[in-house]
């Protein structure tokens, strides 16, 4: 359910604008995301689990606000992090 800390150090690396970079809205999307993506592939199998649903919707809320600053802030930015992702928006 949660990512493991070496694909978090990978998301990191691979989002980063500069070395130490962990804070920048492309690396907490990317991380969010994944995290995301994790909770979705166990709702497959764990339908009925309510309690960490309530968990993936405020993970999407957090994720959704970052993206609408990221597109506030800076477009260009926001267009390639979505399409390095692969999200719909």
């Amino acid at each position: 359910m949660s990512i493991t800390p070496t694909r978090k150090r990978e998301l990191i690396e691979e989002f980063a604008k500069a070395q130490s970079d962990t804070g920048s809205p492309e690396v907490q999307v990317a991380i969010l995301s994944e995290r995301i993506s994790n909770l979705t592939e166990h709702f497959k199998s764990h339908n009925k689990d309510n309690h960490s649903r309530r968990g993936l919707i405020k993970l999407v809320s957090q994720r959704r606000q970052l993206l609408d600053y990221l597109r506030r802030k800076d477009r260009p930015r926001y267009e390639a992090l979505i399409q390095r992702l692969g999200l719909r928006r």
